[in-house]
């Protein structure tokens, strides 16, 4: 890990579905500038249809794990971004540094339907991130560059 990148912490409640797909983003747009971490307040396995849609978008997830939130790493972070509310209101305290944010976005886990209309509901919540996490990481370029 470079200690001289912003280390950016995505926290979601089962780092499953949201921190995992902000965690393949911020990859994909940083490219290497920054360091890009995803926990849980519980672990629940990596979604497949988290996967899937990602996949469709070019973004590769699929070797990613579910991870139980790592302390050290989240008193560590530059960054700690919560994804949904259960994670914002369960986060444990961090370090004054810590620039904590929040981005609430729906569960697609939760999502019911058929197939096609679940998938929709990923597809949403993956663009949604996908957009934030793009300006959110053009702004951390241009104040690394200044």
């Amino acid at each position: 890990m470079d200690m001289t990148q912003p280390l950016i912490y995505f926290i979601c409640t089962g780092n499953s579905c949201r921190s995992q797909m902000a965690e393949g983003w911020a990859r994909h747009f940083a490219k290497n500038k920054v360091t890009v971490f995803s926990g849980g307040i519980e672990a629940h396995g990596l979604n497949p249809r988290a996967v899937q849609v990602m996949q469709e978008a070019g973004i590769d997830i699929s070797q990613h794990t579910s991870k139980l939130l790592d302390n050290d790493l989240l008193n560590r972070a530059d960054y700690a971004i919560t994804l949904c509310g259960d994670a914002e209101e369960r986060c444990p305290m961090t370090p004054p540094h810590v620039k904590r944010l929040h981005w609430g976005y729906e569960d697609p886990a939760r999502a019911t339907g058929t197939e096609a209309e679940v998938l929709d509901k990923f597809r949403i919540v993956r663009d949604a991130i996908r957009d934030q996490v793009q300006v959110f990481i053009d702004e951390l370029n241009d104040d690394l560059s200044t």
